[in-house]
């Protein structure tokens, strides 16, 4: 079965990263043969003086296929793992949402949405959940990461929201490389322009910046690039500062 797992609000800034926890937690499906965990996704919800948080604001999540036999033993290994992982001062709270099961989906991905914009509680969180027969677990401290975790399993629903963990590693003579290229050395399947979502051809060359991240836009690994001023090269990579929307 095709699973949504997130997490959110398990750190400080001393500490391992929530998307490195969730990192670990996906690779633990293929370590004990339950399954495969997929990438992870960070996704951005409302920064606000009302809302704890360490430095953005934002919940981990991941695509996973599991058998089912194995669905409760892992909801039960991923508790324990933030209660153990979890930093000091951090409210951890995980979301299971099994993808084929949920009921309303339009429910989900509305808090999802909401939580961008505004301050939700956890009161909000667990009355949605269990009407989608959703799991929402605290690990810790006030609980309050319930309601990002949720959001989390939410936006990654849509398939059109979050940017993928860690830098995409690529190799090339000047900092240039055919959309072709970045294809074949990354998980990129479509590279777009962010103005008007453009398709580039394969041939079309891309300047490469320092830092090189994907995002989820229509249920694909998407690098978006930006003109760069110029005839050749036409397209640049998007700095981090553009990507934040997404």
């Amino acid at each position: 079965m095709k699973i949504l797992v997130a997490i959110d609000d398990t750190d400080n800034i001393d500490s391992r990263g929530t998307g490195e926890l969730a990192d670990l937690l996906s690779k633990y499906l293929q370590e004990t043969g339950w399954g495969k965990g997929g990438a992870v996704t960070r996704h951005q919800l409302l920064v606000h003086p009302d809302i704890p948080y360490t430095s953005h604001n934002s919940s981990m999540c991941f695509v996973a296929e599991i058998d089912a036999s194995y669905l409760a033993a892992y909801i039960e290994y991923a508790g324990h793992f933030l209660e153990k992982e979890r930093a000091e001062g951090s409210d951890p709270g995980l979301c299971v949402a099994a993808i084929e099961q949920v009921n309303f989906p339009d429910e989900l991905i509305d808090f999802g949405y909401r939580a961008k914009q505004v301050v939700l509680t956890k009161s909000n969180a667990y009355k949605l959940a269990k009407k989608l027969d959703i799991h929402l677990s605290e690990h810790g401290g006030s609980g309050q990461g319930v309601i990002g975790a949720l959001a989390g399993v939410a936006l990654r629903l849509t398939a059109n929201d979050g940017r993928f963990r860690g830098k995409l590693k690529v190799k090339s003579r000047d900092d240039l490389l055919s959309v072709g290229e970045i294809k074949k050395q990354t998980p990129v399947t479509v590279v777009k322009s962010l103005d008007d979502m453009l398709v580039l051809d394969d041939d079309s060359i891309i300047l490469m910046g320092e830092k090189l991240k994907a995002v989820l836009l229509e249920g694909q690994c998407t690098l978006l690039v930006v003109p760069t001023g110029m005839n050749d090269p036409k397209w640049q990579s998007c700095t981090t500062s553009q990507l934040r929307k997404f």
